[in-house]
């Protein structure tokens, strides 16, 4: 299954450390982490993913491949800026937001439009995304979602 992993671009340690973890569970269960390739949660999901030998998909805002984060295995240029973020949840199964601001919130409205599982780890408190207490119960959420809905 593929996984949108959104969240902030910048974040403090403890949150990247959870995002690593969250990458590293999805890796470990057999998930591919989609997301938008740059920083910040985006770096620490795909870090964790690929220490565990997971694949991740960087969709960038950006018309260049070169600016993946280094733990990204497969980049994919847009040049469409923030209009990237509906690609980035189409392209998943389901969403697992974790922190974020504007660009996240905008994710999650697509992932919910778009009949999307989203599960949040300490993020926008809204109608349809799922609060969860660490990424194991994020991973087991949006498995059980999605496996309800095949």
């Amino acid at each position: 299954m593929r996984v949108s992993v959104i969240g902030g671009s910048s974040v403090p340690p403890e949150t990247a450390a959870v995002a690593e973890a969250l990458g590293e569970r999805l890796a470990n269960r057999g998930h591919t982490v989609v997301c938008g390739g740059l920083g910040g949660v985006m770096e620490a999901v795909c870090r964790g993913a690929a220490d565990a030998g997971g694949e991740t998909i960087g969709i960038l805002p950006t018309d260049r491949r070169a600016d993946a984060n280094p733990h990204v295995t497969v980049p994919i240029a847009t040049g469409l800026g923030h209009a990237r973020n509906a690609l980035v949840v189409l392209n998943g199964d389901a969403a697992i937001a974790v922190d974020g601001s504007h660009g996240t919130l905008s994710e999650i409205g697509m992932a919910l439009a778009h009949g999307r599982a989203v599960a949040g780890i300490d993020t926008h408190d809204i109608e349809g995304v799922d609060a969860m207490a660490s990424p194991a119960d994020a991973v087991d959420y949006v498995e059980r979602e999605v496996e309800a809905t095949r």
